[in-house]
């Protein structure tokens, strides 16, 4: 039995060496870029640094929306400025007088005309209003612009005439005396306004309006804490925090973000966990650190996803939690056992926690959660365990997001229905683990146990055919295969691989199934052959076998069973039958021997010691205890002395317990029965 060598641990691999470091590598690329933007915080949230200090005099502004609010509503209410133009005034007067002492009629009506041009004087005493830009609407109160460029606030535009107003009076005059009316009638009324807008000053006004605005409300002085570990960031503290960024920039300064060796921490970070990672496989699962494809997967899984989880997060708002991590302990158990599974997960989320600065919350919530999809899944059997886990893994999320809310807010108002859609769309992606099982199979040649649980389906064509072209090895294999099955549980091997490969590890026969005794019914074909011939038509179907089982594309791991059940051994019955025949002859045995390879891992040593035992148990007079005992143990010896196990991990307590299981099996199927008596005739 071949087991890893300590000097074979330790010596070093360049291969290894290299997936260390292009890891280390990656990762650094997608994490530090995530750590050095600025702060990270979030409003009704604990504050996750150190003591904020201000290193410069912080003037406290208003936030955009409530700025341009304030302008918008300033602006809406503020007076328009209007100034007064008396030259207008005395134009249009003096045009009116000049009208009015070229009619003929009134030359001898002084009186009447001084009376209109007084008129006509008052109406622009009082003023006549321009009309506002927009249109007739004319704002309710007004602002004068005095001599000195001064201001008088709060005149109401009722108190001037407009066009219309101005008109309207001085017609009324016109129309006071019936007589001259028709004399009149060719004057021409155009009062022109006087009260102009004040364009200078009104927009002299609204820039005020704008420097108000914008004006500090506040200021921090320099040396004064913003913010304290550990306190709850609230509103007004944002706005302090993100100034204070925004003037720093300006200025060319830094903030104190800690990143004076954050390079060279990170580094160390990263390559702490994966050198954990990698320890942890050397010690405790050897035989996953000799398997470089094993180890490349891990390494895969961890980069990917913490890759991954770097994009999202600086991509989009809580981009971190919408990355199912959960899936990597679900497809690792699915391949793996389930500590390498969940160690490999931890691993993943450190690293992905280094990337947000909430990491308390999100390793508790992860580890939570990863728990769950493992507990949940186990043995991956089908597809709708997967719509099963992704439920339970999202109750796990919402209760460990909640549990956190409340511990640290100690408010159900600080809880985010938009951080429970992301927990949902992270709990739905977790139906692609399926899609990344299917990948990695390709990929790295693995079987996972869905592949083999749709494979042991005797409705397969190939295990169809074997049930109708060879019924007696189709009954032979469902036996050595409940046989092997029972084995792999004693000894913790990969119960469905030895179930699913003892299923279709004689799938050769079918080629010749007469030349196979358990096919045989009365007439044997081998006795017309010379045992040359019939060993080479016996052997013939391993190769059988594997052209069958590649053109049906049946994975790796099922073919070894077919080429390692038999291993280097011989066809013992031709090739005693013809040393017996030639007694003084030195016999060559490679005629006679199997094409190999031996088996090369527990499942196949298990399959190739359950083949023979069924098959010689048949054989047997008496299946009394004794009997099974006997055989069991002559046939797994003679094949331990062969050396047929020696590259196999499998150990000698190993093959202790594979033995009692194959006698307790054996018995039960072939128990005694008890004979019904005979109902007595009356």
């Amino acid at each position: 039995m071949k087991r890893p060598k300590i000097e074979d641990l330790r010596r070093p691999s360049v291969i290894h060496a290299l997936m260390f470091a292009a890891a280390v590598i990656l990762l650094f690329l997608a994490i530090p870029s995530a750590e050095t933007d600025g702060y990270e915080y979030t409003v009704g949230r604990p504050w996750n640094y150190d003591a904020l200090v201000a290193n410069i005099d912080i003037e406290l502004f208003r936030d955009p929306e409530t700025q341009k609010h304030l302008e918008d509503s300033m602006k809406a209410n503020a007076e328009k400025v209007y100034y007064r133009n008396d030259d207008i005034a005395e134009e249009v007067i003096h045009d009116f007088s000049n009208a009015l002492y070229n009619v003929d009629e009134l030359r001898n009506a002084g009186a009447f005309r001084r009376r209109l041009i007084e008129n006509l004087r008052q109406i622009y005493a009082q003023g006549i209003i321009a009309l506002d830009e927009s249109g007739d609407k004319m704002p309710p109160m007004i602002s004068m612009r005095t001599s000195d460029n001064g201001r008088t606030p709060n005149q109401p535009t009722s108190s001037f005439y407009t066009f219309a107003s101005a008109h309207s009076d001085m017609q009324q005059m016109l129309n006071s005396q019936p007589d001259l009316r028709e004399a009149l009638s060719g004057i021409s009324l155009n009062p022109r306004p006087n009260i102009l807008p004040d364009s200078v000053m009104t927009s002299m006004e609204l820039r005020n309006i704008e420097a108000f605005a914008r004006s500090p409300i506040g200021m921090v002085p320099r040396g004064e804490t913003i913010i304290d570990r550990g306190e709850i960031v609230t509103p007004r503290a944002a706005q302090i925090i993100s100034t204070y960024e925004k003037k720093l920039e300006r200025q060319g300064l830094t903030a104190d973000y800690g990143l004076d060796l954050s390079a060279l921490g990170s580094l160390l970070v990263i390559a702490s966990l994966m050198l954990m990672l990698f320890a942890y496989v050397y010690i405790f699962r050897p035989d996953y650190y000799k398997n470089n494809r094993i180890l490349a997967l891990l390494t895969i899984m961890v980069v990917a996803f913490t890759f991954f989880a770097a994009i999202l997060n600086g991509s989009f708002e809580r981009g971190i939690y919408l990355v199912p991590i959960t899936i990597v302990p679900i497809v690792l158990v699915v391949f793996l056992d389930s500590r390498t599974a969940f160690f490999t997960y931890i691993t993943t989320v450190l690293l992905c926690a280094v990337i947000t600065h909430y990491m308390w919350d999100f390793i508790l919530i992860q580890t939570l959660a990863g728990f769950v999809a493992m507990a949940s899944i186990r043995e991956l059997s089908k597809r709708s365990q997967l719509l099963v886990a992704a439920l339970l893994v999202f109750a796990a999320y919402t209760i460990a997001y909640i549990s956190i809310t409340l511990m640290t807010t100690g408010s159900p108002s600080n809880i985010e229905s938009g951080m429970l859609g992301a927990l949902g769309i992270n709990a739905l992606l977790i139906s692609f683990a399926y899609v990344v099982i299917f990948l990695i199979e390709k990929a790295f040649g693995f079987i996972s146990r869905v592949t083999l649980v749709e494979l042991s389906d005797i409705n397969h064509p190939l295990l169809h055919e074997l049930s109708q072209e060879c019924p007696g090895t189709f009954q032979h294999s469902m036996a050595v295969s409940n046989m092997a099955a029972a084995a792999a549980a004693k000894i913790g091997a990969n119960v469905q691989l030895v179930r699913t490969g003892a299923l279709y590890h004689d799938i050769g026969k079918t080629a010749n199934p007469a030349f196979f005794t358990e096919n045989q019914r009365g007439i044997n074909p081998h006795e017309a052959l010379t045992p040359h011939q019939s060993a080479k038509i016996v052997i013939d179907h391993i190769h059988e076998g594997l052209r069958k089982a590649e053109k049906a594309k049946l994975p790796p791991r099922l073919r070894d069973f077919i080429s390692e059940h038999h291993g280097r051994g011989k066809a013992r019955y031709f090739y005693n039958t013809y040393c017996n025949q030639h007694p003084n002859e030195e016999v060559d045995p490679a005629p006679f021997t199997y094409p190999g390879p031996n088996p090369r891992s527990v499942e196949t040593s298990i399959m190739m010691m359950a083949d023979a035992v069924e098959a010689a148990s048949r054989s047997l007079k008496e299946h009394t205890p004794e009997a099974i005992s006997a055989l069991v143990n002559k046939i797994i010896d003679s094949q331990v002395a062969e050396g047929l196990h020696n590259d196999s991990p499998i150990s000698f307590r190993d093959i202790s317990e594979i033995k009692r299981s194959f006698e307790s099996t054996l018995r039960t199927m072939y128990h005694s029965r008890i004979s019904y008596p005979e109902l007595a005739r009356k």
